[in-house]
């Protein structure tokens, strides 16, 4: 197996906070936390340590698995449940739109008469559309934003045939110990303790005729939740596009930050200014891919140890397992208790 296994099949992965803030409505309605963990293929022992990460696999089985024990798609964050099939009717129905204007309406409609604790509109002024989250309480966890954006914004990028980009999110609430997960997902400008909640994009989206039929419709509604997390992620920050290169590359290969720079034709410099400026460390974000690749392969449960330190680079097992254990808090074997179950 070379760079090009991860290049076709590797999806990343998602911060063990995130999962902890799925399971957080169903713990307070007495749940099992380590049954549901099971089930979706999460060894409870990573919920020790703040720095483990799960697959987008996990992840997705964890969503599933969540939405069947309670009977919710939303993890029992509102005061009504989105009941089990909300979401599958609700892509069927807005299939019937000529444009994605029409369809986002049909889409706040719809989420407007599920949800309680949310009710939201949108509007266009000058070139930007704008959809606000109006709280009929107290604000929510940002997670529970997310969540919702998440079933609006994938539904709208599939709706398109494309990623529909944000540029800006402004919210309530208060800003989570680490919010890369969601800026890798949704954009770099995430603002907090802001007075109202709104999501900025350009308004030339809603002109977009739905590119979407019957057929294509079975093909999403098959792979959701596991799409809506990794089909429309952020594509325009350097550290992506720098992560996906080094994903198609054998580990062995890559390059320092001077020769990484001349590929991507630009000064050392500029590219370290660019990191900066996004927050990333360019050996952390070696090690956070080697950490990665790491997860996935221990999750495929195909490779050895010894194949895994090989593939990573590393120049026996004991380093990797070391390395392993600094980046996650975790060992290795941690990931192999449960294999995951397929979607």
């Amino acid at each position: 197996m070379n760079g090009n296994h991860f290049k076709d099949s590797f999806k990343g992965t998602i911060s063990i906070s995130l999962v902890q803030e799925a399971l957080h409505h169903a713990g307070m309605r007495g749940f099992n936390l380590n049954d549901l963990l099971m089930q979706a293929g999460i060894a409870p022992e990573l919920l020790q340590s703040d720095k483990t990460r799960v697959s987008v696999s996990q992840y997705a089985q964890l969503w599933i698995v969540l939405a069947d024990a309670m009977n919710d798609e939303f993890f029992g964050m509102d005061s009504h449940a989105m009941r089990r099939g909300s979401y599958t009717f609700l892509s069927q129905s807005v299939l019937q739109a000529e444009h994605a204007g029409q369809a986002l309406s049909q889409i706040l409609q719809f989420l407007n008469l599920l949800l309680d604790d949310f009710h939201s509109k949108y509007f266009v002024q000058e070139n930007y559309a704008y959809i606000i989250i109006q709280d009929r309480a107290e604000p929510k966890r940002m997670f529970s934003y997310a969540t919702y954006l998440m079933l609006i914004h994938g539904m709208m990028c599939w709706l398109c045939g494309q990623r529909v980009v944000l540029n800006r999110i402004q919210l309530k609430c208060a800003e989570p110990e680490d919010d890369s997960d969601y800026k890798v997902r949704f954009c770099d400008d995430i603002q907090y303790h802001a007075e109202e909640n709104y999501i900025q994009f350009d308004a030339s989206y809603l002109d977009i005729a739905i590119k979407q039929d019957k057929k294509s419709w079975h093909q999403f509604i098959r792979h959701t939740p596991y799409n809506l997390l990794v089909r429309f992620k952020n594509p325009n920050a350097l550290s992506h596009q720098i992560r996906k290169h080094l994903i198609q590359t054998p580990t062995a290969e890559w390059a320092e930050l001077a020769g990484l720079s001349q590929q991507f034709s630009m000064s050392e410099a500029t590219m370290q200014r660019r990191l900066k400026q996004e927050g990333v460390n360019f050996q952390q974000l070696k090690n956070d891919i080697r950490r990665d690749l790491a997860i996935d392969l221990l999750e495929d449960g195909i490779c050895t140890l010894q194949d895994i330190s090989e593939k990573l680079n590393f120049h026996d097992v004991s380093a990797f397992h070391r390395a392993f254990k600094k980046w996650t808090g975790v060992s290795p074997g941690a990931y192999r208790q449960n294999k995951i179950q397929s979607l």
